[in-house]
């Protein structure tokens, strides 16, 4: 009997042994020879949710700090790493940009981007290649946004007629709605052929509350994307307001699409980009690629969403910044008088002859760019970086706000300082996503679509309310709040509210 109980416990014990000695096997092959970047601990489970806070973008630029340009992070199931300086974002967007060119599943691909059908979410393939080549052709790329210059000229006339007025009436503009509302509109003439807000007023005000909603929820760090298992619960209830949110933008492109399929017989010999996705949708690639209605909702969303939200910001921040710093404002007027002159508004044409003017666009989009975190992306295979281990399904962000105030790439970079844009090392640095130091707009293949439309819209709008106006605080206001609120789209946690006063003769306000 004691025989049997030795023999027995021995057995125990090797087997025991070799289930150790197998797990260890395992683990040392699965283990990586390189190792993973540094990067925080974290909690169990959730892993470093967290410690992100309700400013995420600043809670990561601090952990970089510690860890390192190139830092990696679990969060929850999933492994993140960030890239927070020029050379880390070049090594993800640019070298390594074909396997980085994907997004990871998340909540708001799913439930507001229609099951990411359209452009922004959907995977770099043949349908993305379309949604792509068709927004470029005739409405994002250079020869589309030069021919319809003529409705941003139309568009920003009636925003200065309304500004003119209330300058007059000694009343406030606040400057997000008048510039979601004419934005919406600029877009509306392009892809509808028409003013989508008749009037500024409660409907137009409403649509910018659902993009500003679609943007912020669509920023947030939701649990459930990190750790799938328990997605069902929504436990911040974010992917119900998404859902609801979803529902009213559905009735409204619906809405749009209906009305303007009626039509059709209008607009013949002369069609809008509506007209030519809507001749595609109906059309087979060689990829045997077909766009459906859901695709062309979803395309609709994301130029009414991004094009009005994203550019707003930036001109809202940079007009912002200059009311707090009047010497800026005073030369960019300089400039400008000397350039223009008073007795017209200013065109596009113009803007190559005003260096200091851009300088102010490229200082906004350093300091404040729409989008503080690039919109994820996922590996397709693992890679090596900097001589780190980045496993496959990896989620990728850059945090864009972090490059714009790294202080090794610029002086003093929580100064606003447009002059350092006019200086040898920095003339010729640009925001179109080739110069990583600035890439307000991402970069590499999946780089904002509308780069080139954000940046006229900005200096074209931002320049024409400098020109046009002289901006002051209301009275009682002795300090403008300068916090952010944190979304997909950088934005002001408190709306600039500003009195203006005309600059120009009162012909150029004239619609």
């Amino acid at each position: 009997m004691a025989i049997d109980m030795i023999l027995l416990r021995e057995l125990a014990m090797g087997a025991l042994l070799f289930l150790i000695t197998h797990l260890f096997v395992r683990y040392l092959l699965k283990k990586p020879s390189r190792p993973l970047p540094p990067g925080p601990k974290g909690w169990p489970i959730v892993g470093a949710l967290p410690l992100l806070g309700a400013m995420p973008h600043v809670a990561l630029a601090k952990m970089a700090k510690n860890y390192g340009p190139v830092m990696y992070l679990k969060m929850g199931t999933c492994n993140m790493v960030v890239a927070s300086t020029p050379d880390a974002a070049k090594a993800f967007l640019k070298t390594l940009d074909l396997n980085f060119s994907n997004r990871p599943p998340n909540a708001g691909a799913t439930h507001m981007a229609y099951g990411a059908q359209d452009m922004v979410f959907a995977n770099y393939g043949p349908r993305w290649k379309l949604l792509r080549k068709l927004s470029n052709l005739h409405m994002l790329g250079g020869k589309a946004i030069e021919n319809w210059a003529h409705v941003r000229t139309d568009e920003l006339g009636h925003m200065l007629q309304a500004m003119y007025v209330a300058s007059k009436d000694n009343k406030a503009v606040v400057v997000a709605e008048m510039l979601t509302y004419a934005m919406a509109n600029m877009i509306g003439q392009v892809i509808l052929s028409r003013r989508v807000f008749v009037t500024h007023g409660s409907e137009s005000n409403e649509f910018k509350d659902m993009v500003v909603e679609l943007m912020t929820s669509a920023g947030y760090f939701n649990i459930g994307d990190f750790i799938p298992s328990i997605a069902w619960m929504d436990l911040q209830g974010i992917e119900r307001g998404m859902k609801k949110l979803h529902k009213k933008f559905d009735v409204l492109l619906t809405k749009m699409l209906e009305e303007h399929m009626a039509t059709t017989h209008e607009r013949k010999g002369n069609p809008d980009f509506l007209d030519y996705v809507m001749a595609q949708a109906n059309q087979e690639t060689s990829d045997d690629e077909k766009l459906s209605l859901t695709n062309v909702k979803a395309l609709l969303l994301n130029l009414f969403t991004a094009g009005t939200d994203t550019s707003s910001s930036i001109i809202e921040w940079g007009l912002s910044e200059m009311l707090g710093n009047p010497s800026i404002m005073k030369k960019a007027h300089e400039e400008m008088d000397q350039v223009i002159g008073r007795n017209r508004r200013l065109e596009e044409s113009d803007i190559q002859k005003l260096p200091y003017l851009q300088a102010i666009c490229k200082e906004t989009f350093r300091k404040h760019p729409s989008t503080p975190l690039n919109l994820p992306r996922v590996a397709i295979n693992s890679c090596e970086v900097n001589g780190y281990y980045i496993p496959k399904d990896t989620r990728l962000s850059v945090n864009i706000w972090a490059i714009g105030r790294d202080p090794d790439v610029w002086e003093n970079p929580l100064e606003f300082t447009p002059e350092r844009f006019l200086t040898e090392k920095n003339a010729k640095i640009d925001p179109r996503g080739n110069n990583f130091e600035l890439i307000p707009f991402g970069a590499g293949r999946r780089i904002c679509a509308g780069t080139r439309m954000g940046i006229v819209l900005v200096e074209y709008i931002l320049g024409t309310l400098l020109h046009s106006f002289d901006w002051k605080l209301p009275n009682g206001v002795d300090q403008l709040n300068m916090d952010e609120s944190f979304g997909l789209a950088l934005q002001k946690a408190v709306p600039l509210s500003a009195m203006v006063s005309p600059r120009l003769v009162p012909s150029a306000y004239a619609p």
